[in-house]
This record gives C-alpha cells, sequence and structure tokens, in this order.
C-alpha cells in the first residue's frame, strides 16, 4: 500500500505510525516495507478524550499515519486527527493520512434539503490537522478527490482482490456468476465479470424506507442457480441492522 509513493525517498526519513483500530494491518505494512512502527503512547482518559505521544523524534521525516475507519468511526477518525496534529507540531516534513476504509466517504453529496457532505467535511479535517498527502482505497465516488486540497491516492483493490479469486477458484471460473448488492454498483459488477472472463452477471434491486433508519431490503434480482456467486459489495454504514428477502426471479 504505501510502497507506491515511498520511491526515491531514503528509508532513514520513513517513518509509519499506526492508531489503534488495526494494529494488525501496520504491522504487515511494515513487514513488507521491512521498518518497525514508531512506538506510540495512546490511551483513553475517564471521559472519553484521547491522548497521543510520540516516544521518538519525528523532526524532519516523512511520516504515514495509518489508521482505517472500519469501526467505531468516529473514535477511529478523531485518534488519527490527533496523531496528525502531534506530528504537525513536532514538525515532520511531510504528513501522509493512510485511511484504507475512509469514514463518512458514501456521504459525498446531498440526497435531500438541510443535509451535509460529509465526506468533505472529513477531507477539511484531516487537511486542517496537518495532512499534506490523503491514501485511501475504493472510495464511494473517485471524484471525492477533489474534497482535498493536496495530492491524494486513490488505490484501486480490484487487481489484487481478481488475482486471488482467479487462484483461489482457478477450476471454477466458468461456473462464477459476480452480483452487485444494488444498481449503483453494475458498472464495477460489469469490470469484475470481465476481469473473471466474462461470467454471469446479476444485481439486486434494494430499496430503503426513508423512515426507517437501518433498513434495507432486496426485492428482486437474476436467477443464478447452480453457479457459485461472488458479491461485489460496497462497505455499508447500515449493515448491522441490514435486513434482505430476495424472492425468485420469474
Amino acid at each position: 500500500m504505501v510502497s507506491a509513493i515511498l520511491e526515491g525517498k531514503p528509508d532513514k526519513n520513513l517513518i509509519l505510525v499506526t492508531g489503534r483500530t488495526h494494529p494488525k494491518l501496520a504491522s504487515d505494512v511494515a513487514e513488507q516495507l521491512g521498518i518497525d512502527i514508531l512506538e506510540t503512547t495512546a490511551y483513553d482518559f475517564a471521559n472519553g478524550e484521547m491522548y497521543v505521544r510520540y516516544t521518538e523524534s519525528v523532526r524532519g521525516a516523512d511520516v504515514f499515519v495509518l489508521q482505517t475507519h472500519a469501526d467505531l468511526v468516529n473514535k477511529s477518525i478523531m485518534e488519527q486527527l490527533i496523531m496528525i496534529d502531534a506530528l504537525k507540531r513536532a514538525s515532520a516534513r511531510s504528513i501522509t493520512a493512510v485511511c484504507p476504509l475512509l469514514g463518512y466517504s458514501r456521504q459525498d453529496k446531498k440526497h435531500r434539503g438541510r443535509e451535509p457532505i460529509s465526506c468533505r467535511l472529513i477531507f477539511d479535517l484531516l487537511k486542517t490537522a496537518g495532512a499534506d498527502r490523503i491514501m485511501s482505497v475504493d472510495l464511494h465516488a473517485a471524484q471525492s478527490q477533489g474534497f482535498f486540497d493536496g495530492p491524494v491516492d486513490h488505490l484501486i483493490a480490484m487487481p489484487v482482490l481478481v488475482d486471488y479469486i482467479r487462484d483461489r477458484f482457478s477450476n471454477e471460473l466458468g461456473n462464477v456468476a459476480v452480483v452487485s448488492p444494488d444498481a449503483g454498483r453494475i458498472r464495477v459488477a460489469e469490470q469484475w465479470a470481465q476481469r473473471l472472463g466474462g461470467g454471469p452477471l446479476a444485481f439486486v434491486h434494494k430499496t430503503r424506507d426513508i423512515t426507517r433508519p437501518n433498513k434495507a431490503v432486496a426485492n428482486r434480482g437474476r436467477r443464478c442457480q447452480g453457479q457459485g456467486l461472488r458479491a461485489r459489495r460496497r462497505p455499508d454504514r447500515h449493515r448491522r441492522h441490514h435486513r434482505r428477502s430476495l424472492p425468485r426471479a420469474a
């Protein structure tokens, strides 16, 4: 992930730090890069506020702050902001916010009046905290990169995942169908199907009742009897209370 923008930078100026959301991911990245993760002191006060301090100097270093916003989204974001602010005040040369899953990225436009554009707010907060650059994977909308006043590395996971599926199901690719969870991801599902050899494509017609938060109903879909289905879905902020009903297509 990080190696894509490290060419030409001396290792002595490279520092990787991580929040508490996904330390295993940071450990794997550090192993791939052949470096150690900078030790960080981080804990919560009794009232819920967070404290962060780096145990070594970061002056003049290129620092990558790895924090995915996959769980406890608001806390993960706030911790990363505090970490970035501490680096800025400690005279780091450059700060890259690495957010494999960017919180609020799906709220990238207004659907009704008096709604926020929360994705823009998150980019603004990262910039204000001191981030010079952002790295993320599979943003909900590629044009969201324009919300950040600086370079954004938008990484696409499809090539890596397609290779995995090809290896994992090398003898069954002719029996694999790609499923889009809703109409908005049909084009992406088509790209997956093409990369996997042009197999069948199906999609679920999903509707929401705006008066009932966290509820989604899948109304219909294509019949794919006898085929292995690989769903290409996006992170769903409603998934903790997801309800689906999928009758057989006529």
